[in-house]
């Protein structure tokens, strides 16, 4: 039996055990309110018939024997209210907690799985690359460009490395920005180019605004710019066109990167942004990526004063847009 499947059934169990308990304990609590208002009711009914019509004090006796009844009967009310409120709402938090704590739990399996298949490729690549430069004479142009590949394999794997680290510290509080005078254009640029050169079959537009600066941390926008190229790279068709804009507006500064793929729902645009979260398709599935490129770049976002919101490109492809107040 496969493990998914017992591990699905075995969840289910444990699902159902659960909501037995869950009806049998409030099943219990209301039997308990019946059969104790209906005792207060017989006690009431037995005190009744030991009174005495023609006793001067009949009426008063009548009147407390009727208000201890009443009195009771909302005690029992109002108590079987408040452990039933508690109870539910016990219960639908733990529900809530277990339901996270799975998808939790899921989203880190596929997110080892996806590092598992980030590191296993490039150091494959790379491990080829040197034994064909140390077992053959090449020619100098075939010695460049198994050179050239190895180190664009040995990027990637510097940028999943940087990107599993700063996502440990923030998880653990302990990452903190320093900043300083930053020319973001001349920034951009040098990412621009970095990806020019790492793809050279790629097509990049550069719509850069001259020499704006802002107060940040270096390499944080760095890593957050080549994220967003990265992904745009990563979902969009080789032949297309990546575009990168800079600009001020008013007293903001405001980067976008376009690119030219299938997009994204309307429902998985907020989404894109949680940690590990991968789009649902088979488009998506396909590409290489950790979930962590968009956390990331929201996180750094944010500890700039800046936002970060997704839209549609037109005709086709995503705009991530980070505007800087």
């Amino acid at each position: 039996m496969p493990f998914s499947f017992y591990k699905t059934k075995r969840l289910r169990f444990i699902f159902l055990v659960y909501w037995f308990l869950l009806s049998y304990i409030i099943a219990a609590l209301v039997f308990w309110f019946i059969a104790l208002n209906q005792q207060n009711q017989q006690m009431a009914a037995l005190e009744l018939s030991q009174l005495r019509t023609d006793d001067p004090q009949y009426n008063s006796q009548l009147k407390k024997i009727t208000n201890i009844k009443k009195r009771k009967t909302t005690q029992y009310l109002g108590e079987g209210s408040i452990f039933l409120l508690l109870i539910l709402s016990g219960a639908v938090f733990i529900y809530r907690a277990v339901k996270r704590q799975l998808k939790s739990g899921q989203q880190q399996q596929n997110f080892m799985m996806a590092v598992t298949h980030e590191l296993k490729t490039p150091i494959a690549i790379t491990k080829l690359n040197l034994e064909t430069l140390q077992k053959r004479k090449l020619a100098e142009s075939q010695q460049q460009r198994l050179i050239q590949n190895t180190i664009q394999e040995a990027n990637r794997l510097n940028a999943l490395c940087n990107n599993m680290l700063l996502a440990s510290q923030i998880e653990a509080g302990g990452h903190s920005i320093t900043k300083e005078e930053i020319n973001l254009t001349d920034l951009l640029n040098d990412c621009v180019n970095d990806f020019i050169m790492r793809y050279p079959q790629r097509v990049f537009n550069k719509e850069l605004g001259d020499e704006i600066y802002m107060n940040g941390d270096m390499l944080m926008l760095q890593m957050a710019v080549n994220n967003l190229i990265d992904n745009a790279i990563k979902y969009s068709p080789k032949e297309s066109v990546i575009t990168i804009i800079l600009h001020r507006q008013d007293n903001r500064i405001i980067l976008t990167v376009k690119d030219e793929g299938k997009g994204i729902d309307t429902a998985e645009k907020k989404k894109v942004f949680d940690k590990f979260y991968r789009i649902g398709n088979k488009a998506t599935k396909g590409a290489k990526g950790t979930g962590l490129g968009l956390y990331l770049t929201k996180k750094i976002a944010a500890q700039h004063h800046a936002t970060i919101f997704v839209t549609d490109n037109t005709p086709t492809g995503s705009n991530f847009t980070i505007v800087f107040s």
